[in-house]
């Protein structure tokens, strides 16, 4: 049949064409769910931990009764200073031995500041009031990268009086907000590398396939390649040589449609499952104490009046009865659960994991008990999902 299509007609046409195409646009870009800076990170850029050993002082008689870290301590310091004194000397509680650490980020230069975490390693009762001496912060290498002081912000308190006592969070433990200094660099020469390797939180294959091949797209050569499922190393091309800093800027907010192993963790000890809605299936049937789980393949027949695509008289089609009607067959997983005596309710289709938890939680099954269906599941080979059980 021809139609003969009017201008009015026409601008519909086309409305409608643009309108799919735009909502298919959308659908795309909804897909695209994370950023590449949020889900990959890159070889030699990290951070890196400092420790340090100090003195808090000025504490209102809450530092630490043992004089073993903290008389020691004083008196070395007061004799770097010039005041000659021993160690038995020293009778304070105002005084409390810490642990300072803190995180050095990458790329930092001298004379950055970063903040501190300061913890009590004695008996002191509280640091609140307390300042933090100069304390050298210490690598891995045993070389000094930043130096702390200054006082201290502790987001508790605790006091006791005749044998009561109350308190809030913990008074032995507060941060110095960019309290520490950077005093040696951690040399890494980033822009003149001729390569870079990303490193995938979540190594999965699919996610690091699809990385490469949006990294080749967005720079326009074939320049990214997947060499497992949790490494993708990137050629710096012709245009970004000294610039990687640039190619990194431009490529980083690309979006990935990042792709993981099914997975249901469990915590036995806290009653907690975490899963993915899209968890499948198999066909299975449990009994847990008075409920009743199962999960079943059924067909569906359907009927409709057949419309031959081929209108040559007599053609023959696979489902066409004598009357002229074309049969289909469709097959359903559908769930049913229910206790003993109460009406069974049947949720059509899907049969996913979240299909059953939902059907569970409206009959009032507890965690303990769902927890014990997953791992009865996961034994019979029901469940298409890796159990972690924590």
């Amino acid at each position: 049949m021809i139609t003969k299509l009017t201008r009015h007609s026409l601008f519909d046409w086309l409305l409608f064409v643009g309108s799919v195409f735009c909502i298919l646009l959308i659908a795309e870009r909804a897909e695209a769910t994370s950023r590449l800076k949020d889900i990959v990170s890159i070889k030699g850029v990290r951070e890196n931990q400092l420790i340090g050993y100090g003195l808090v002082v000025g504490l209102k008689g809450t530092g630490d009764s043992k004089k073993e870290y903290t008389g020691m301590s004083m008196a070395q310091m007061l004799r770097q200073m010039g005041v000659d004194v021993k160690q038995d000397q020293i009778e304070s509680k105002n005084v409390a031995a810490v642990i300072i650490t803190s995180t050095l980020p990458p790329f930092s230069r001298v004379g950055q500041k970063v903040d501190v975490n300061v913890a009590s390693i004695g008996d002191a009762k509280s640091l609140a009031g307390g300042t933090l001496l100069l304390t050298p912060l210490r690598g891995g290498d045993k070389a000094v990268y930043a130096v702390a002081q200054g006082p201290l912000i502790v987001g508790g308190f605790g006091d006791s009086s005749g044998g009561s006592g109350s308190g809030k969070n913990h008074p032995t433990a507060g941060i110095l907000s960019s309290g520490a200094i950077v005093e040696k660099e951690v040399a890494i020469d980033f822009s003149n590398r001729n390569a870079v390797r990303l490193a995938l939180h979540n190594p999965d294959f699919t996610t690091a396939a699809r990385v490469a091949k949006s990294v080749n797209r967005e720079l326009g050569g074939v320049f990214a390649r997947a060499r497992d499922s949790a490494t993708v190393d990137v050629m710096v091309p012709y245009d970004f040589e000294g610039g990687v800093v640039e190619m990194m800027a431009q490529i980083e907010r690309i979006q990935i449609d990042s792709d993981n192993r099914a997975r249901v963790v469990v915590n036995e000890r806290t009653g907690t499952v975490v899963m993915g809605d899209s968890v499948r299936l198999n066909t299975v049937a449990i009994a847990h104490g008075n409920l009743t789980l199962e999960i079943r393949e059924k067909e569906t027949t359907t009927t409709k009046p057949f419309e031959p695509t081929n209108p040559v008289a007599g053609a023959n089609t696979e489902g066409q009865n004598t009357d002229g009607v074309v049969t289909e067959t469709v097959k359903e997983n559908t769930v049913v659960y229910g206790e003993s005596g109460d009406k069974i309710i049947s949720v059509p289709s899907g049969a996913t994991l979240g299909d059953v938890v939902k059907g569970l939680n409206s009959l009032g099954v507890t965690p303990r008990d769902l927890i014990s269906i997953l791992q009865a599941l996961k034994s019979q080979g029901a469940l298409q999902a890796e159990l972690e059980i924590l």
